[in-house]
């Protein structure tokens, strides 16, 4: 089999998963799509809305099409580190101490409302997430691979929420906002639960399992394939450094932000079948790939000005190369 017929077999495969999600959330297809893109790049993942719009939903149907493992973390105002990562523990059978891994040992950990613990708690997961490991006791422990963190949170305007801390945000591949769904949408999800469509049991909905580890890393690697030219690297890095200059902007995009676009954006080349990166990849990535990476000037806040429309701006300044 030649590499074209490979790629486009992996693509086909990813094809698959969408159509398999799609039982189950509807109105979705970009946050659908960010998180594809997450498990192409090895990235995790931030899923914000208001209650109701199948975060959850989407995070545990999507786990139901890969066959990896998955845990599940409720984040609690009274949650501690130890409760994620582990902790060393007194075993009176044998009089040692010993070692009991925490739910972030899997391959794709589900952190519900993750903005309801606080910023130390919310912060055990760092480690893990940049480095693969934990580390307790003196030791260092690997993370199986692959490994992803999808995150639910809600708007920090909502009562009970805690800010993320800045480091863990840049942690984050992409921030995919999920909205209300329009009409047309909203009708569909009340038909199916009309219909007994139960989100609880996701095999009864057809759910089925479609893409296991072999096949996803087949596809990581494929996308490292995607090539992008010096110009469209320069590109990226202007926008980044927009950022930087902008007066609605306190802080910026660091470099990891302009790595992350640049790797979103080659993984978003490849699902849509092209065999490199060009300016409209990035465009399309620079909002989920950036909105959580800056920080907006308190009187930029005060006007009411969001990170998005900032962005957007910046993209309508920065010389696109031909």
């Amino acid at each position: 089999m030649d590499t074209m017929t490979d790629s486009s077999s992996l693509r086909d495969s990813f094809a698959r998963v969408r159509t398999e999600v799609g039982k189950a959330v509807v109105g979705q297809d970009g946050a659908v799509t960010g998180m594809l893109i997450a498990l192409l790049c090895g990235g995790h993942v931030l899923l914000e809305g208001v209650p109701g719009v199948a975060k959850t939903l989407l995070v545990r149907t999507l786990s139901r099409t890969l066959q990896l493992e998955t845990r599940r973390v409720q984040f609690t105002p009274d949650l501690m580190p130890g409760d994620i990562t582990g902790s060393v523990v007194y075993d009176p059978k044998s009089g040692e101490f010993e070692f009991r891994e925490g739910p972030v040992f899997t391959n794709l950990l589900l952190a519900d409302e993750i903005n309801r613990t606080p910023p130390k708690t919310q912060s055990a997961l760092l480690e893990a997430m940049e480095e693969r490991q934990v580390s307790a006791d003196g030791i260092t422990r690997p993370l199986p691979v692959p490994f992803l963190v999808a995150a639910t949170m809600n708007p920090i305007e909502y009562e009970g929420t805690y800010m993320l801390p800045e480091a863990q945000l840049d942690r984050f591949l992409l921030k995919l906002v999920l909205d209300l769904p329009e009409r047309d949408a909203e009708i569909d999800v009340v038909t199916r639960h009309a219909h007994g469509f139960n989100p609880r049991d996701l095999a009864a909905a057809g759910v089925e399992p479609v893409l296991d580890a072999a096949t996803l890393a087949a596809a990581q690697a494929d996308v490292a394939t995607v090539t992008i030219s010096s110009d469209v690297l320069a590109y990226a890095v202007d926008l980044a450094r927009g950022t930087r200059l902008s007066p609605s902007v306190k802080l910026g995009v660091s470099p990891r932000g302009t790595t992350a676009l640049v790797a979103a954006s080659r993984a978003w080349a490849w699902l849509t079948g092209s065999e490199g990166v060009t300016p409209d990849h990035i465009q399309a990535m620079a909002v989920p790939v950036l909105r959580h990476r800056i920080q907006l000037r308190p009187e930029a806040e005060l006007e009411g000005v969001a990170p998005d429309a900032v962005l957007r701006s910046i993209m309508q300044q920065v010389q696109v190369p031909i």
